[in-house]
């Protein structure tokens, strides 16, 4: 993840960073605190959802992220930048849910450092594999919405 080769193993790399590291925060803020809000996200269902949160929500919030993180990086260290960029998007997300927000920092920072290593080979190789790896995160959530995983599963 330090240097941008191989960007199929840095996807996947992410994306088993990312989800791990997410599903421990949201289990120990869970245990921590279980009245804490969780996102809502009523209404969304079928291939909707699916196309929401694996296709639409990765690639904008991908570009916004990259947008923020070279203004970040004109006026911070790449490593400052990329924890800065984490934690405005935790702060973004608990406006939806404070739980989620807690749980959210460390996926984004796993694909901030992701954007500031792959832009080394340019802004939309960049965006292409924090995309891609956001997609990942988001798939599981998005096949319970749209529900396509098996009950047994939920």
């Amino acid at each position: 993840m330090r240097e941008p080769r191989r960007a199929w193993l840095a996807i996947l790399t992410g994306w088993l960073l990312s989800l791990a590291g997410s599903i421990v925060l949201a289990l120990i803020i869970s245990s921590v605190a279980p009245d804490m809000a969780k996102p809502d996200f009523a209404g969304l269902s079928g291939m909707y959802a699916i196309f929401l949160l694996v296709v639409f929500s990765p690639l904008l919030e991908t570009l916004i992220m990259g947008g923020i993180l070279v203004l970040l990086q004109r006026f911070l260290k790449p490593a400052a930048a990329v924890i800065t960029s984490a934690l405005l998007w935790g702060v973004a997300h608990s406006l939806g849910a404070l739980s989620w927000g807690f749980a959210i920092w460390w996926p984004f920072l796993i694909f901030s450092t992701l954007f500031v290593v792959w832009r080394q080979r340019g802004f939309w190789i960049a965006v292409g594999v924090v995309t891609a790896t956001h997609a990942l995160q988001n798939l599981g959530p998005a096949l319970m919405l749209a529900g396509y995983v098996s009950p047994a599963l939920r």
